[in-house]
């Protein structure tokens, strides 16, 4: 069974314009390109359970993705039909009524430079850079889990930086940048609990380090959640983590590296060190490190082995991170996984966020910055 994430940069500038390209998937221009591209990644990779990172929150743009692009063949690839799909609103846009950004102006007004500072996560409009997960099998909606109004204060040991958030700021900081959600995954007669978030990048902040810090929380949260803590409560009011000898997987893009990077005092290593998660076998692919080659200066900070990156930045220090996973628990066989990124002499390389004059025009990349990352496992029904 394939476990996958895929950060796809199918977040748009306004609210429905995601929805409104999904909609008319015959029009060729860049948008719908990027959504055929990125459709079939997933279709080549053909994962059975597949996180989806940076989807604008709707459920009908979840619905037409489907329906529209991963449900028709791409560029001869088969087609892929998830039966099951679960989406949730999430902190991105979400106006706090704050100055979260300490510029002396409360922003409420969406679309603004500042709004997305001032919001609960960083978006332009409610719901932007949300997520969906598709899945071949049953999903147990009555017992999802969502973690959307978590109080990062309430998280004992925080690192909330001191001085910069006021009183009332913190009575009503939610911890997620985007959202914490258990989707129990049925598979046979055995439960798997797709762990899922997208943590905030520990980057565009201050001396005080806002970013790195949450983003280090974000992360921990699966770490003492596994671990089943009594201090996590979920939006239902709900209280503790996850059973003890609970099945699971954790999943998404983590915006961090253990090697490389801006990340706070090694924030995935709560994960990848962790004593109930498998992480020995490292996914990986021949395509990453050509890339690495061929960065040059940009590369010249890199640290870590080139060959487990996952997010392509070339123009940055240290160059590409390993910033997506797929984190089974230490009960899960681990058969097999990798990196979607294919070498320059693939054919699909194509799929691999080339850069083009067309698609740079209007800002972003014809496939995503990140590629998709799986992991297969053998579960015993």
């Amino acid at each position: 069974m394939r476990f996958a994430t895929f950060n796809l940069s199918l977040n748009r500038s306004a609210e429905g314009l995601l929805r409104e390209h999904l909609a008319n998937p015959d029009v060729d221009d860049v948008y719908r390109r990027q959504a055929r591209n990125v459709a079939e990644v997933i279709q080549r990779a053909a994962p059975d359970v597949v996180l989806i990172n940076e989807f604008d929150y709707d459920p009908a743009a979840a619905r037409l993705f489907s329906a529209n692009f991963l449900e028709v063949s791409q560029n001869g690839a088969p087609k892929i039909r998830y039966k099951y799909r679960y989406v949730a609103p999430v902190n991105t846009g979400v106006a706090s009524g704050f100055d979260l950004n300490n510029n002396g102006v409360v922003d409420t007004t969406p679309g603004d430079g500042s709004y997305g500072d001032d919001a609960f996560g960083y978006g332009v409009f409610p719901g932007q850079y949300g997520m969906v997960v598709y899945s071949k099998y049953p999903i147990d909606f009555g017992s999802v889990r969502t973690f959307q109004k978590f109080k990062w204060k309430d998280m004992p040991g925080n690192l909330i930086p001191a001085g910069f958030y006021s009183p009332e700021e913190q009575a009503v900081l939610r911890l997620s940048s985007k959202s914490h959600w258990d989707v129990p995954v049925r598979v046979g007669g055995r439960t798997v609990h797709f762990l899922v978030s997208h943590p905030t990048p520990p980057t565009f902040d201050g001396a005080e380090d806002r970013n790195g810090r949450r983003n280090h929380d974000e992360i921990r949260f699966w770490a003492d959640y596994v671990r089943g803590a009594r201090y996590i409560y979920d939006d239902r009011g709900r209280r503790g983590g996850l059973a003890r000898n609970a099945a699971f997987v954790v999943a998404g893009d983590q915006n961090a590296d253990p090697n490389d990077g801006d990340s706070y005092d090694g924030a995935i290593h709560q994960l990848l060190d962790h004593p109930l998660i498998n992480s020995g076998r490292i996914p990986s692919s021949a395509g990453a490190a050509e890339a690495s080659a061929l960065q040059g200066g940009a590369n010249t900070s890199h640290t870590g082995d080139p060959r487990h990156d996952t997010a392509d930045f070339a123009d940055t220090a240290p160059g590409n991170l390993r910033a997506d996973y797929v984190l089974p628990s230490t009960g899960l066989k681990v058969v097999g996984n990798g990196v979607f990124w294919p070498t320059r002499a693939n054919p699909l390389s194509r799929l691999s966020g080339v850069y083009g004059p067309e698609w740079s025009a209007v800002g972003g990349f014809p496939t995503s910055d990140h590629r998709l990352v799986w992991t297969d496992l053998k579960l015993r029904r």
